[in-house]
């Protein structure tokens, strides 16, 4: 595949380019709800998550066919400051998992019939330690963002992006405090499983990471850049790519909309095509999706990562568009609509 992009500059300009939704197939879809046979508003927010994924496809009555689920892996320097109850070693090793399909993404996917692929991020050489510069080079960006974009299915019909990578809560955590303030605390919690005086230690560490990159730090994507890891710049690529290609989009937890967030706020309206899984257990995943105006589709006390609550959404998705594509209206059935 033919970059579309080899600079963060290249990258910027496509996303003023970015398509919209096709509103005559919004405006069709909410037609066609407004004549099936059931009450108005029966289905609840049903009703909205199929018009919204018709608008993005440009179809009055899909179906989700090929559905994909992507993982991305990556290590993180920070890991060195000790912000992690697991050490890098475990990336290497739930990667081999993934592709084993022994983890709990790859049966998931499986229930809601998704293709699933892993891609590792130079899992041999981790970021750099953000507490003692960026995390990345702008090439080391660039790659990344490429390897996401390149993933993505042109073919496929609704994609879930997902992450693996020890360390990653706290690059999550310093990104929300960079781009919504609040004290490092209020966006930090227990990860894989730290205690208080962990997620204490936690919170310096993303303070400090803050204070020392600000300087380098006049948008997203730099914010991105500075304090992300390589797996979540791919999913930016990827959730682009997707855009682009007019593949609605499915958000996972906390890390995944934390990379997300990046890319609406280089460019506001980046994530229109896409809607949130979940709500993470992971403390401030609450508060981002305040910030990204975005509401779950489920609340089920989840908080794994690597792509997880949103493969689980798949099946939301899969019944809404059962519902407003297979029912009949009422002409059709024969009923009388009053």
């Amino acid at each position: 595949m033919v970059n579309e992009f080899n600079t963060l500059a290249e990258f910027s300009d496509l996303l003023r380019g970015l398509p919209m939704r096709d509103e005559a197939a919004l405006t069709a879809a909410r037609a066609r709800d407004g004549v099936l046979t059931k009450p108005p508003g029966a289905l609840g927010r049903l009703e909205e998550l199929a018009a919204w994924y018709c608008a993005w496809r440009g179809v009055e009555r899909p179906q989700v066919i090929s559905p994909q689920v992507i993982v991305f892996a990556g290590n993180h320097g920070v890991t060195a400051q000790g912000v992690s109850a697991f050490p890098a070693e475990v990336t290497a090793q739930m990667v081999a998992n993934f592709e084993a399909g022994g983890a709990a993404v790859n049966q998931l996917a499986k229930a809601v019939g998704a293709r699933m692929d892993v891609h590792s991020l130079s899992l041999e050489t981790p970021t750099q330690d953000f507490t003692t510069g960026p995390a990345m080079s702008e090439a080391e960006f660039v790659e990344a963002l490429q390897t996401g974009w390149q993933a993505v299915d042109p073919q496929a019909d609704l994609l879930v992006v997902g992450e693996m990578g020890i360390g990653n809560t706290t690059s999550a955590s310093a990104i929300c405090q960079t781009l919504y303030g609040g004290e490092a605390a209020e966006w930090c919690g227990r990860g894989t499983g730290l205690d208080e005086a962990g997620v204490t230690h936690k919170a310096d560490v993303v303070a400090r990471a803050v204070n020392l990159n600000k300087p380098n730090m006049n948008n997203g994507l730099e914010v991105l850049r500075c304090l992300g890891g390589r797996e979540l710049a791919a999913m930016v690529g990827a959730m682009v790519r997707a855009r682009t290609l007019r593949i609605p989009l499915v958000l996972d937890g906390f890390i995944c909309c934390a990379a997300a967030a990046c890319l609406e706020e280089t460019q506001a309206g980046a994530l229109d095509h896409t809607v949130a899984g979940h709500e993470s257990a992971e403390a401030a995943h609450k508060t981002l999706l305040a910030n990204l105006k975005k509401q779950p589709l489920l609340s089920l006390g989840m908080r794994l990562g690597e792509g997880s609550g949103g493969t689980l959404a798949i099946s939301v998705v899969k019944a809404a568009l059962a519902c407003h594509s297979g029912m009949a209206t009422f002409a059709e059935a024969g009923v009388s609509d009053g």
